[in-house]
Parts: C-alpha cells; structure tokens; sequence
C-alpha cells in the first residue's frame, strides 16, 4: 500500500507552500479513502512518494488516468490568497491504495 503526492514543477513553489499544497493533497485523498483500505495502509506505515510533474497538462493526465482505474485522487487548487495571486491547480494525490496499481500510473515519474 502507499500513496503518491503528484506537484507541478512549473510552478516553482517555496518549499513552505509546496508543503502544505501536498499535505492538503494527502489528506483530502485519505478522507474519501474506504476504510479497509486506510487501516491496510496504515498497517503498513502509511508510506507516501512525492513525484514531480512538468505542468498542470500533465498533472491532468495522471489524474485522469487514476480516476480510469479507479483509484482515489485529489486534486488541489489552491485559493490564490497567498502564494499564487489567482485560483491555482497545484497537485494530485493517488491512493492509498495497492501500490502496484499506483505504479502503472507513476512509474515513469521522478522524486522530489
């Protein structure tokens, strides 16, 4: 079991922010997560992989290809309060979930 935090390496986000638009990725996915899965996961340390996209493009992609395999995904937009001065689509989080089936989608991704 894990779950991968997908961020947009266009953006070039401050460490700060970048922190915080993943953790609101990884809890919003957790939270629409079934309950067997989340006690799985947790079971087995809740692991987590933090992956670089190029652009909100394809961000879209592997948000699209997670919803085709059924997997949960969140996708954070940021308010634009702070950081972004407009409404912004920052980063995807896939899963927790069986972490082969997050592999054929991320594999070709680099970590952070």
């Amino acid at each position: 079991m894990k779950q991968a935090v997908l961020v947009r390496q266009d953006l070039k986000m401050e460490r700060g922010k970048m922190s915080s638009q993943v953790s609101h990725a990884s809890v919003e996915a957790v939270l629409q997560t079934p309950k067997e899965k989340l006690e799985r996961w947790k079971q087995e340390g809740m692991k987590k992989i933090i992956l670089k996209v190029n652009d909100k493009k394809e961000l879209l992609h592997y948000n699209r290809l997670a919803k085709k395999e059924k997997l949960v995904s969140s996708l954070i937009k940021d308010a634009g309060k702070t950081f972004f001065k407009k409404a912004t689509i920052t980063c995807l989080a896939i899963g927790p979930d069986d972490e082969e089936k997050i592999n054929r989608i991320t594999s070709k991704l680099k970590l952070m």
